[in-house]
């Protein structure tokens, strides 16, 4: 197998052996950990003229007191909004020196530029984008489903293989029930997805400020459909069209947080998490890392900053009842490795190989306590070519695809990769870790529905319990080339490979 690519722009390409896909999208994901990093290549500072946005934490439960808002006014700062149940304030400011002088004012906790780059951030990467099903294969496809079957469901290799296909003899899972998928946007208006589509919990964060504006949560036509086909994989509605999702009968929400060129900056996803805490979001799916950082190095005063808000928002929105369930990424990092080498940090300015220390480096917020982190499995149900992995890393695993070179489904499957809905009505595939998690968000949500009562940590105790129990692959040679592609270490319930184990929707609705 050939060394995992840098990560550009969350998409990369691995060798395809399907016929119906040309293309396989990763996107957003996650990594990380604590203590000094062991080598860095610090960003371009930016000039006078350029502005940047900066988180600044506080004492929780306070707000913004005079002496900080005198202290952020002074530095030259404009603050956008301000968290103040988590003591987050989202500034704007060309001063340079803005964040050391922040950090000396009493009272201030930390304080971080958000990205490399001035506001918008230009992104000079390529998207792999899937490439739609063609009509003569949905034909193919719909002749043949099984009665009870959605047309395109017997593609869908996936559902089986964590017996999501039994669980909706069973139920299909609340309405009541909500995920929010913290990601590019959501078409909303997909046959797949609008008959579950939550408005009243949709909200693009963009800005780091809630945008409740009609539409707002949809991804522009040049952007990304990343989000519309996670949300699809969560909640596709089992109504006659397209694919069936994971949770057909549970409501799914668009939170939306990256910027047109693609970026995840902390002010969006704090911005997202906090408002999936306060519109009584049971479960988020988390398909990225936060940019520019894919290891946030607590060393780094910025770093430290962006960590820091970033857990707080997390761990908010756990207290309030909401699941936080996150990708692993794409780069077959053993995560629990005690250094590692990020080759594409910061990636919205100009990156450089540095030596990442994972005691005090963290890929947020996969890393972060409290998260649930999710490995990606293929057609055979092993671990991914690309996935991450990691022991007392990876807390479970889940379909996320693979190239069909490495792991062939069953027919009448011909693609590896994961089917799911396109914006504009049409459907795709894409593969990834990111394609992992809303299997687990939504089987997360068939506990919910199943225990309408449980707390976040019960939801989290059953997902786990009730996985079913994976041993390491070992020798683990993906590619069949005699070589060692990566070493599981750990018992069966819980490796590196996939933690807890596979994740399974029937035991989620019957137990």
């Amino acid at each position: 197998m050939t060394a995992s690519q840098p990560r550009l722009r969350r998409a990369l390409a691995l060798p395809l052996g399907m016929a119906m896909a040309t293309a396989v999208a990763f996107l957003p994901d996650a990594t990380a950990s604590a203590a000094p990093a062991v080598t860095t290549t610090a960003a371009a500072p930016a000039s006078d003229a350029d502005t940047l946005s900066y988180v600044v934490n506080v004492r929780p439960g306070h707000g913004l007191t005079a002496q900080v808002r005198t202290a952020i006014a002074k530095a030259g700062g404009t603050v956008v909004t301000s968290y103040d149940r988590i003591g987050v304030i989202v500034v704007h400011s060309a001063n340079p020196d803005f964040a050391t002088a922040l950090r000396k004012v009493r009272g201030v906790d930390s304080a971080g530029a958000t990205r490399t780059a001035p506001l918008p951030a230009q992104s000079t990467t390529d998207t792999a984008v899937p490439q739609p099903l063609t009509a003569a294969q949905l034909a193919q496809a719909q002749r043949e489903a099984a009665d009870g079957q959605d047309p395109l469901e017997p593609l869908q290799w996936d559902l089986p293989a964590i017996k999501a296909d039994q669980a909706h003899r069973t139920t299909l899972g609340s309405p009541e029930v909500t995920v929010g998928v913290i990601d590019t946007g959501v078409d909303d208006t997909h046959p797949d997805i609008a008959p579950n589509f939550d408005r009243r919990a949709s909200v693009n964060c963009v800005s780091g400020k809630p945008d409740r504006t009609d539409g707002a949560w949809r991804p522009g036509a040049s952007e990304s459909p990343h989000g519309t086909h996670v949300a699809g994989e969560i909640a596709g509605a089992k109504n006659g069209v397209g694919v069936t999702g994971v949770a057909p009968g549970v409501k799914v929400a668009g939170i939306k947080v990256s910027t047109p060129e693609g970026f995840f900056y902390t002010e969006a996803v704090v911005c997202g998490l906090m408002w999936a805490a306060d519109h009584g979001i049971d479960v988020t799916n988390n398909s990225y890392y936060t940019d520019p950082w894919y290891f946030n190095c607590v060393t780094d005063p910025d770093q430290k900053a962006l960590v820091e808000a970033v857990r707080r928002a997390a761990q908010y929105a756990e207290k309030r009842g909401t699941v936080n369930v996150a990708a692993a990424g794409n780069e077959n990092y053993d995560l629990a490795s005690r250094t590692l080498t990020d080759p594409s940090s910061p990636n919205d300015s100009t990156p450089g190989d540095r030596v990442v220390d994972t005691r005090s480096c963290f890929d947020i917020p996969t890393q972060l306590p409290g998260v649930v982190t999710v490995a990606a499995t293929g057609a055979k149900g092993i671990k991914s070519s690309y996935s991450n992995y990691g022991r007392s890393v990876i807390d479970i695993a889940a379909p996320g695809g693979d190239s069909t070179a490495y792991q062939t489904p069953p027919a009448p499957a011909t693609s590896g990769s994961i089917l799911g809905p396109l914006p504009g009505g049409t459907w795709g595939y894409m593969s990834g870790t990111s394609m992992a998690t809303p299997h687990v968000a939504g089987v997360a949500a068939l506990i919910k529905s199943t225990h309408p009562h449980a707390s976040a940590a019960q939801v989290k105790a059953l997902l786990y319990a009730e996985a079913t129990r994976t041993p390491c692959t070992d020798p683990y040679d993906i590619d069949g080339d005699g070589k060692i592609d990566a070493v599981c270490e750990g018992p069966t319930n819980r490796n590196g490979f996939y933690g807890r184990g596979i994740v399974d929707a029937l035991a989620a609705v019957t137990k």
